[in-house]
């Protein structure tokens, strides 16, 4: 070979070796700035945050259980109580695997963060759809948040004397621009999602008010409410559009990693442990509301719960003003994500006080801006579920997973992956499929046959019950207008 090609053949390995180089300081640079970003108390050797392990778990579970619960009765209604409940129990086991999939992947690879994890494992691609949806998935929530606030804190000022339905507060898009000024902005902008804590069971105390809402609701106006035809029934045809407004509920993905990493001690032990203890009492809490939710209303179940309640029911107006208080409050976990995904992609994962103030009233405003302008939150849910929280949930943890796996194929851990991603597409399709074929009604702010004596007719035509349950309906009425 000749000389020329000698000095041609080490300039190409130099510049190979220096693009190498580039690259690995790029991708360690990106990981420093994505790990200083998820908490600012951390080190940047990972020796944990500020959270104990009952402030994270009070965080975890305040992030399973936000707007999505509200929509769990509805997906019984749709997949038919019986299935209903495996399914959810199923969804559950599946939330409690992949987190700890998660977190395990990011051992495997030496990352610190769900967008890292992705990048090491699909490269750029991968990264770039998973922030695609990691965005998505929580912007949405948000959305959520505020039309479920808009929703039930207006009747709930309604029920102040002097309160009609012309007034002030009761205008939905004055009370979702008041909460987000005076409460959740002011939430969204803390830098330390560990001091959110408090915050957080403060939320899960007030959805315990909501359940026990529910169930004596279940008990006291249920009866009276004639159910509708195969009320009963195992299975209904489109329990696929329930498995996805499960996992709307059920999604925490997006920000398991930044509540690992504000643990003071976050070890893969006591992260298992917060894991369990979140996702358990998340589905029990889950269980219970939905049972008890479509027991009352069977059939005419809607996408919010508490639009089947009759507008002069004091107790629902508790209840509403609960899930409100509670939703405001786990508001900022969601915003949290946006910004980080939104520092990571446009900042390099670092962002001065300037920018971090500028780019968190941006998020908040565009998502203020959507739910000003939407009041079905059926098809939020389902739409979220199957597009966003199913592949968080389903797909990518198993894909990581089955990626680093050196064992072989046929090993246990890697079936149980498999099966879970080959189940993941399967209901993102279906489940797209169905809603966009089989749109939900969204009925938002009409009051319901039962609230009114003079549409008693309608119960006495669609009920098959005996004569002397629509006449105990009659006299249940006035108990609640």
């Amino acid at each position: 070979m000749s000389d020329s090609g000698f000095i041609l053949r080490d300039t190409e390995i130099s510049l190979k070796r220096g693009v190498d180089q580039h690259a690995q300081s790029v991708t360690l640079q990106t990981e420093l700035s994505e790990r200083k970003s998820l908490i600012s108390p951390q080190n940047e050797l990972g020796e944990g945050g500020t959270s104990s392990m009952p402030a994270a778990s009070f965080n975890f579970i305040n992030s399973i259980i936000g707007s999505g619960i509200i929509g769990l009765p509805y997906s019984m209604n749709q997949a038919g109580l019986p299935l209903g409940m495996l399914l959810m129990i199923l969804v559950a086991c599946i939330t409690d695997y992949s987190i700890i999939l998660l977190i395990k992947g990011g051992q495997l690879s030496g990352t610190r963060s769900y967008q890292a994890l992705v990048q090491s494992t699909f490269g750029f691609t991968g990264y770039l759809i998973l922030s695609v949806l990691q965005f998505v998935y929580p912007f949405i929530a948000m959305v959520s948040y505020n039309i479920i606030t808009g929703d039930t804190l207006t009747k709930v000022f309604q029920r102040i004397p002097g309160v009609g339905p012309d007034h002030m507060l009761a205008e939905r898009h004055f009370v979702i621009l008041v909460t987000t000024v005076v409460f959740t902005l002011p939430l969204s902008l803390h830098r330390d999602i560990s001091k959110l804590g408090k915050v957080s069971l403060l939320s899960m105390v007030l959805t315990l008010v909501v359940l026990v809402t529910v169930v004596i609701r279940a008990a006291t106006l249920g009866p009276q409410i004639p159910p509708t035809e195969n009320a009963w029934s195992f299975a209904h045809w489109n329990a696929i559009q329930a498995v996805g407004v499960m996992s709307f509920a059920f999604i925490c993905h997006h920000n398991s990693f930044m509540i690992y990493d504000s643990l003071e001690e976050p070890t893969l032990r006591n992260w298992s442990r917060v894991t369990h203890v979140s996702v358990s009492s998340a589905v029990l809490v889950s269980l219970l509301f939905a049972a008890a939710g479509y027991a009352t209303f069977t059939g005419y179940t809607q996408g919010d719960i508490f639009e089947n309640y009759c507008r002069n029911d004091d107790l629902a107006t508790l209840g509403r003003f609960c899930y409100g208080i509670s939703v405001i409050t786990t508001f900022p976990l969601e915003c949290f994500v946006t910004r980080e995904v939104t520092s990571n992609l446009f900042f390099n994962g670092t962002l001065g006080t300037a920018a971090h103030c500028a780019v968190t009233v941006v998020i908040v405003a565009l998502a203020t801006a959507i739910s000003l302008a939407s009041n079905c939150l059926s098809t939020v849910l389902e739409l979220n579920g199957a597009l966003s929280a199913t592949p968080l949930i389903f797909i990518i943890p198993s894909a990581c997973h089955l990626r680093l796996s050196t064992g072989r194929w046929l090993q246990w851990e890697n079936l149980i992956s498999c099966l879970i991603l080959l189940s993941g597409v399967f209901v993102m399709i279906v489940g797209v499929t169905m809603t966009a074929l089989y749109p939900q009604d969204c009925s938002h702010g009409t009051e319901m046959f039962y609230c009114s004596s003079s549409n008693l007719s309608v119960a006495r035509t669609t009920s098959s019950t005996n004569p002397q349950q629509s006449q105990n309906l009659s006299q249940d009425v006035s108990q609640f207008t």
